[in-house]
């Protein structure tokens, strides 16, 4: 099983598994109440989890109107899991629309939030923290401050952001270093087949600057799993479901599962989680066996020749001035009939403990 496997979030000491539990629909309530489990059905999800050897948990304070954090508080309660466990939740959504400061990710927000979050999950401390979605207005100094705070007060271990701008990401992180603040150590954001557009900005920047990416709804929303070929069923809500690239990957998804004998969603969560940059894949899941067939989705290895059969039927071909940092381009205007690269092979090898 994969999950015994654990590698560093970004740039800190950190180990987490390969594939993450997203816990989202822990709880029946607020927005999420169509696809929630009660506490008893969310049970054995988090213990099979457990069970399999996997220790990155992720949640965040508007999931189910703060159940998902409630459930997942007691749950690790009862296991003793608390040390074992990575836990990690996110702020930013209102908890009171009639209060402006209720929201967003201003430092008045930020910490009522982690505290709120701290009570419902019954701990002292997060391991990770994140900001949940850039609320465009909040200077980026505010936030990094305020987390630096957090870590040094012991409320959070490590800090972090999710869905905001690359270039909002690269200030953050360069504020943190120029300033010897708590780095932010992984960058939460959706990714799949037929979702690659943080390949040309967000990847190489996380790379670059030391976060790892955890990739949600390596699904995209379910179609990945071959279950919504008609593209108007299932839960596409989240906005990255069924688009008009849809089919031209379905088809090369499941010819890889059927050569390998796996299911199309374990391809499709096998193809992220293996991608360059990507620290973890986030899977959710309806029930214990549902999860378990997720995490066997690490089990196995996609040979280079199917590898390149989903990476050219997913590709996002370069838009505008990224068409210039193509190797195709710069071989043949930058450095014309030059064999030019920046370390040779083997240069940096992997480091294993076993």
């Amino acid at each position: 099983m994969a999950l015994d496997q654990y590698y560093l979030l970004g740039r800190s000491g950190l180990r987490v598994s390969r594939l993450a539990l997203g816990t989202m629909n822990f709880g029946t309530g607020g927005f999420h109440a169509a696809y929630g489990k009660t506490e008893a059905e969310a049970r054995p999800i988090f213990r099979k989890y457990l069970d399999e050897g996997g220790n990155f948990v992720d949640t965040a304070d508007f999931y189910t109107a703060g159940e998902s954090e409630t459930i997942l508080g007691k749950l690790i309660a009862e296991t003793h899991s608390r040390d074992r466990v990575v836990l990690t939740t996110k702020f930013t959504n209102t908890v009171d629309p009639a209060d402006p400061n209720a929201g967003g990710n201003g430092r008045k927000h930020l910490i009522r939030a982690l505290d709120a979050s701290l009570r419902r999950l019954g701990t002292d401390y997060v391991d990770v923290y994140l900001l949940h979605t850039w609320d465009r207005i909040t200077p980026v100094e505010e936030v990094v401050r305020t987390f630096d705070d957090l870590v040094r007060a012991g409320k959070i271990r490590y800090p972090g952001l999710s869905d905001v701008p690359s270039w909002y990401a690269a200030r953050a992180q360069s504020l943190t270093e120029a300033h010897s603040l708590a780095p932010m150590v992984t960058l939460q954001l959706p990714y799949s087949l037929v979702e690659r557009q943080i390949e040309t900005e967000h990847v190489p920047m996380a790379q670059h600057l030391g976060l790892g990416v955890t990739a949600w709804s390596p699904l995209a929303g379910g179609v990945l799993t071959g279950k919504y070929r008609d593209g108007g069923a299932g839960r596409l809500s989240d906005g990255t479901g069924w688009t008009e690239r849809t089919p031209q990957v379905l088809e090369p998804l499941e010819e890889v599962a059927t050569k390998l004998g796996v299911t199309m969603a374990q391809v499709a969560i096998n193809w992220v989680a293996t991608q360059p940059g990507i620290a973890a894949a986030i899977v959710g899941a309806s029930s214990a066996e549902q999860l378990g067939k997720s995490m066997a989705a690490l089990d196995f290895a996609l040979p280079a020749e199917l590898r390149t059969l989903l990476d050219e039927a997913s590709a996002v071909p370069p838009a505008s001035v990224y068409r210039m940092f193509t190797p195709a381009y710069q071989h043949w205007i930058v450095s014309p009939d030059l064999k030019i690269g920046d370390k040779p092979a083997g240069y940096a090898p992997p480091v294993r403990n076993w």
